[in-house]
């Protein structure tokens, strides 16, 4: 029993208050990153006239590298310190992100506000992915995985379409990222008064489930980041595939607005492609997260990289926006399988004691795929064109998931 409170238990049932609190948390995480999500692209060629597709892109690179970076330190921190700690200092870290995109003076600015939206998200999404993953215990990781992927992404569309629109009706800026400063003051909030710690969730779960193996030694960190980056095959596999995700994000999110406007598409037009590819991603992670608990991790794993490969081809030869929305679906859906998937094959693997670490270092390279992503399109893209770049990403993406499925194995068999 906690001090004063009562008996911990694990289960999204014996949870469900602080589970779908923190749900409606991480919503507010994802809709920050939905505030830029298919604006800034275009605010960099109107307002700042950047030129070059690197250059444009350069937002994306802060971003993903600041990200990786905190999301390694946000698991190690978190078992340190405690995870509702590292939770509320990233929202703090949020605050000036919306006033520094509104104010802007210079493109350097925005890529100061992307610094500070990096270290919040790595701070912010990774502490809820490791509470959920705290409280649920090992029987309903995958179905767990997929709400708290679904509560984030799908609020990433919401905010993307809703900052099309006003950014139709009113102008890229100041306007759009007014719905900032209202994300981070509830997000905060709601942070600070009602969500409660979960380190003790894991105690108990060692308690109960690894009493075997609970007076083993933790391994060191340097331990941790190299089971998790090459020596352990499951764990590096899993690290590997969610480069290469968050790569293929990293290159939709800066070069797919570009393509469309370059093919002819509206801003409105725009706003509702950027919005269905995480909306599709968002909704069927709850479907995608839950068959993992029944048929493995690995299958969905595989055929995601695949499915993904497939939407981003065919994005690569469409001209139409029927052919981009079916583009956008099929990487959506893609992504949805992965996803969650991920999160949950770590936590199959590692053992509670240093879980967060292993999700600390999945994270750091899953992230840096948003800066690898974009400056392969960036460069692809100025050298040979955007399709081009495209094509090199789908390619890639499959690759991946073919060295996903001759390295991994399935990690559901191990609880």
């Amino acid at each position: 029993m906690r001090p004063g409170g009562p008996a911990v238990q694990l289960g999204l049932k014996n949870n469900l208050g602080q589970f779908l609190l923190l749900l409606l948390v991480n919503a507010f995480v994802g809709a920050m990153v939905g505030l830029e999500r298919g604006i800034l692209p275009l605010l960099a060629e109107t307002d700042f006239h950047v030129l070059g597709q690197v250059a444009i892109l350069s937002f994306i690179v802060v971003f993903g590298i600041t990200k990786a970076l905190t999301n390694y330190f946000a698991g190690r921190l978190s078992d340190r310190f405690g995870r509702k700690h590292v939770l509320v200092a990233g929202w703090l870290v949020a605050a000036p992100v919306p006033f520094l995109l509104i104010w802007a003076p210079s493109w350097n600015w925005i890529l100061v506000a992307n610094a500070f939206l990096g270290v919040s998200q790595g701070l912010t999404w990774s502490t809820t992915v490791i509470m959920k993953i705290d409280l649920v215990g090992p029987s309903r990781r995958g179905l767990a995985m997929g709400l708290n992927e679904f509560s984030g992404y799908f609020a990433v569309a919401g905010s993307a379409l809703a900052t099309g629109w006003i950014a139709a009706h009113y102008g890229l800026r100041p306007q759009p990222f007014y719905l900032g400063i209202g994300y981070v003051v509830i997000g905060f909030l709601l942070s600070l008064l009602a969500v409660r710690e979960t380190r003790h969730h894991v105690a108990h779960e060692i308690k109960v489930h690894h009493e075997v193996t609970r007076h083993l030694g933790i391994p060191s960190q340097g331990e941790i980041f190299r089971r998790s980056s090459w020596t352990d095959p499951n764990l590096s596999s899993v690290s590997q595939v969610g480069l290469v995700n968050n790569l293929n994000d990293g290159m939709a999110w800066g070069l797919f607005p570009l393509l469309f406007a370059a093919k002819g598409m509206t801003l409105t037009q725009i706003g509702l492609l950027t919005a269905a590819y995480p909306a599709v991603w968002g909704i069927f992670q709850i479907f995608t997260g839950a068959a993992s608990d029944r048929i493995g991790r690995k299958g969905l794993i595989v055929g995601g990289m695949w499915l993904q490969a497939a939407g981003i081809g065919l994005t690569a030869i469409a001209n139409t926006f029927p052919a981009f929305m079916a583009g956008a679906l099929l990487l959506g859906f893609g992504t949805a399988m992965v996803y969650p998937t991920l999160l949950a094959a770590i936590g199959d693997v590692a053992h509670p004691s240093w879980r967060a670490s292993a999700v600390g270092v999945y994270r750091l390279w899953r992230d840096l795929g948003y800066a690898v992503g974009a400056l392969l399109a960036g460069f692809t893209a100025e050298q040979f064109g955007p399709a081009t770049a495209v094509w090199a990403v789908a390619v890639l993406t499959f690759l991946s998931g073919l060295a996903a499925a001759l390295r991994m194995a399935e990690t559901k068999r191990r609880q």
